[in-house]
This record gives structure tokens, C-alpha cells and sequence, in this order.
């Protein structure tokens, strides 16, 4: 159910963060992007603290859930800031306020999330639950996407005769209120649900006296450098962070060809985003299935190849005039379909990358003897949030490169040149999934495999034992 939150925080930064301080706010899109870049790098030091402390966290709630508790107000207040910058600031002022939210909002997140992965791992040893442990826990995931598409798009984003709902500034605010709430209660839910489970989760090792700041810093960077020694971990994390920052300059530039490229109205908008999760969603219930004829390893391949070509097709297809016009409906139900068909590829990726970090976070206790889940799952939680920071840095750095106009003014597709929006296609299209083939590259050399694991577990079971 706590997966929730994390949907409704994605789907919301990588949809509707740029636009609203770039289209809306007339903030320059690589400044906002910038903002999201700089929360990525504190990201970077932030969420393999949080894992590493949490992992050795000594408590009356365990390890997990004293963070999962403490996360959940402060989560709710900085997002619900981010949406609402006083009027007049200066353009400096505009993204320092942004900045200032953005970090606060997924160091929040970090403070829930991560412990959150880690406990998911440590609900189950057994190589197929976990993957549908994984799955469940996706799945809600995207539920948090819909929420948030809906509740955008429906309610406050909705278009209102000639007044095109997301450039209202207005609507902002309330939007980021109610989603507020439902991260709240949903973190909370998730922590009184699991809390039963306390007594039977690991526990951290005894430490004779608290650490200082710095040595807390000196053993997370140690932690990270061996979790990073695990071949297995850093074929499948470097090809996985590349999925992820396609993944996230796709999500980044969508409202963009949603509201000008394809000209779609507001039910279509819906319509279209929603698919996209339904569509993981579907897909999360599929991948049990294939890992009963694949290993993990070949799920994330498998999902990033056909991500990626559904991400090239409608493209194509339009330049060669094999698509129909804008304002059709059978635009929108072509798009609707290979949207749905591409998440149910992403999902095949997603799960298998996050169910194969628990089976890696195994041969790590073999290998050094620690149980570290939480290192792992940072890495995780900091690829996911790749989507959102880099990504949408490349976005922002890339709508500058083509000249992208800029205010309330911009609405439709006449209002945009057309070698400007054949530029955007571009970038969209072929230059974001060629990257595909770079992280297909590096994931086929890990090999951590259903066997390898079995092995794994079994020689853990003796050591237990003896």
C-alpha cells in the first residue's frame, strides 16, 4: 500500500514539475531541470545514508520502521510548498524556491522509500514470491500514477471552454493539497500494516557506542564501494540507470506532445497517460509468469527493448504519414494501444531489476556475512529517481537546444513552428531510445541467474543452521 505515495510522487514530478515551472510559471527549462538535476545529486548522497543507517538501525520497531514513521509529515508539507511559490518572485528566486522544495520533498521520500524496498526484500528468500512481492508492490505503485493523472487531469487540470486546464496556476496549489493527504495516510497505512512483522524481520548488529556524523558518512561510502563489487549488482544497475533516464526524459517531455504535437484535448490527455500505468499494471502480473522461463536478467532486457520500440513506432509512423491527423479519434486509440503495450513491457523491466536486488542482497550475506538490503535498495530508489532528475534535466537542456517558446500564451500546435515540433519529435523518439541499446549492453553481462541464487540460499540455510 506505501508504494502508493512513491506513485503519486512520480507520476507528479515527471509530468507536471517542468511544465508548471517552465510553460506556467515562465521559469527557463533548464533552470527547472537544473532543480531536478541538483535533488538528484543530493539523492546520490542521501539515499545510500539512508539504507546504510537504516540497515544498522537498533530499536523496539527494528530497523525499517522508525523511518517509514518519521517520513510521512515532512514528505506532506514540502510537496504541497513545491506547488505553491509566492507571487513576484524573481526568475533566481523562482528556482531557489523550487530547488529548495524539490530536495526537501525526495529527501522526505528517501527518509520512507528506502526503508520501505528493504523491508519488501525481507518478507520472503523464496526467488519467485519476491518477484511477486515486487509486483504487488508496482502495482500499487501505478495505482499512484492514476490517482494522480486522474485527480489532475480530471479535476483541477480539466479544460473549461477556451481555458486550457494545466496553465490555470491556480489549480496547482489544491492539487498538491489533496495528493499531499493520500501520501500521508498511505506511508502511515503502510507502516502500521507491516508493523506486526517487526519481531520477525533482521535485526542490525550490536555496535558497542554511536557513531559520529562522519563516521556514519565513512561507513555508508564503504558500504556503497563493496555493494559495488558485486559484478551481478553493477552490470544490472548502470544498464538500469539508463532505462530509467529514458524513462524519465520520455515522462518529462510527454505533456509537451500530448498538448502540441499530437493535439489532444483534455479527455484524451487522460485517457492516454492513464494507459501507460494500466498498463504496467497488467504487465506486473505478467512477470511472474516469465521469470518461470527466464531469469530476471533477460526480463529487464526484454522490457527494454520493447519499451523502446514502442517509443520510436507512432513517430515513424507520423513522419511517414501513415498515422492519422490530429483531432481524430483514431489517432488517439492507436496511441492508446501502443502506450498500454509499452507499459507493459516497462513493467517487465521494473520488477525484475527491483526482485533481482533482493536475490543480489543474498550473495552479498554470503560473500561478507551483512545483511544490507537497504544499500541495495538505495541504489534502486536513486535509479527510479533518475527519471525525474536527470531525465528532466536532459529534457529541460533539451527544450532550450530547440528553442521551445515559452508562457500561457503557447496553447495549441499552431502556436509552435513546425520544424520546432519536428525537433521535439525527434528528441523524443529516436535520440531518447537510442540509449536502449547502451543499457541492454550492460545488463546481458550480469549474471546472477535463478541457479546461481538456489545455490545461494541454500549454502545461507547451512550457515544459519551451524
Amino acid at each position: 500500500m506505501g508504494q502508493t505515495a512513491e506513485g503519486l510522487k512520480n507520476a507528479t514530478f515527471s509530468m507536471f514539475v517542468l511544465f508548471y515551472y517552465n510553460q506556467v510559471l515562465n521559469l527557463p527549462a533548464t533552470l527547472a531541470g537544473l532543480a531536478l538535476f541538483i535533488a538528484l545529486i543530493f539523492d546520490a548522497i542521501t539515499d545510500p545514508l539512508a539504507g546504510s543507517i537504516s540497515d544498522n538501525w537498533r530499536s523496539r520497531m527494528g530497523r525499517r520502521h522508525p523511518f517509514m514513521y518519521a517520513s510521512a509529515l515532512p514528505l506532506g508539507i514540502a510537496f504541497y510548498f513545491l506547488f505553491i511559490p509566492p507571487d513576484g518572485l524573481s526568475e533566481l528566486a523562482l528556482f531557489a524556491w523550487m530547488t529548495i522544495f524539490v530536495v526537501l520533498t525526495r529527501a522526505s521520500m528517501t527518509l520512507y522509500h528506502v526503508p520501505h524496498l528493504a523491508l519488501g526484500a525481507e518478507l520472503s528468500e523464496d526467488y519467485t514470491e519476491r518477484t511477486r512481492i515486487v509486483s504487488i508492490r508496482y502495482f500499487m505503485n501505478f495505482v499512484g500514477y492514476l490517482l494522480a493523472y486522474y485527480i489532475g487531469f480530471e479535476i483541477f487540470f480539466a479544460n473549461t471552454g477556451e481555458t486550457r486546464g494545466q496553465f490555470n496556476v491556480e489549480a496547482y496549489g489544491p492539487f498538491a493539497l489533496v495528493l499531499s493527504v493520500i501520501m500521508f495516510v498511505t506511508i502511515i497505512w503502510s507502516a502500521w500494516g507491516t508493523h506486526n512483522r517487526i519481531p520477525y524481520l533482521p535485526t542490525a548488529e550490536t555496535t558497542d557506542q554511536p557513531l559520529s556524523l562522519k563516521e556514519i558518512f565513512v561507513r555508508t561510502f564503504m558500504e556503497m564501494w563493496q555493494a559495488l563489487q558485486n559484478k551481478s549488482f553493477a552490470w544490472a544497475f548502470g544498464g538500469t540507470l539508463v532505462i530509467f533516464v529514458m524513462v524519465g526524459t520520455d515522462s518529462a517531455l510527454n505533456l509537451y506532445m500530448y498538448e502540441y504535437f499530437w493535439g489532444l484535448g483534455s479527455r484524451e490527455k487522460t485517457v492516454l497517460t492513464m494507459l501507460y500505468p494500466i498498463g504496467i499494471m497488467v504487465g506486473t502480473m505478467l512477470v511472474p509468469l516469465l521469470h518461470r522461463h527466464v531469469d530476471k536478467r533477460h526480463g529487464i532486457t526484454i522490457g527494454i527493448t520493447g519499451w523502446s520500440l514502442c517509443q520510436i513506432i507512432p513517430i515513424f509512423l507520423r513522419f511517414f504519414g501513415l498515422l492519422p491527423e490530429n483531432d481524430s479519434t483514431d489517432l488517439a486509440i492507436t496511441l492508446t494501444a501502443i502506450k498500454f503495450v509499452q507499459g507493459m513491457f516497462a513493467a517487465q523491466s521494473l520488477v525484475s531489476f527491483h526482485s533481482m536486488i533482493a536475490d543480489i542482497a543474498d550473495q552479498h550475506e554470503l560473500s561478507t556475512g551483512k545483511r544490507q538490503e537497504g544499500i541495495f535498495f538505495a541504489a534502486g530508489s536513486f535509479a527510479s529517481k533518475s527519471t525525474s532528475g536527470l531525465g528532466s534535466f536532459l529534457a529541460g537542456i533539451g527544450l532550450d537546444i530547440i528553442n521551445w517558446p515559452t508562457g500561457t500564451h503557447i496553447q495549441t500546435t499552431a502556436d509552435i513552428p513546425v520544424h520546432t515540433l519536428a525537433n521535439l519529435a525527434l528528441m523524443y523518439g529516436p535520440i531518447v531510445s537510442g540509449f536502449a541499446v547502451v543499457s541492454v549492453l550492460l545488463v546481458i553481462q550480469c549474471k546472477m541467474t535463478k541457479a546461481e541464487h538456489e545455490l545461494v540460499v541454500a549454502e545461507l540455510a547451512k550457515r544459519r543452521a551451524s
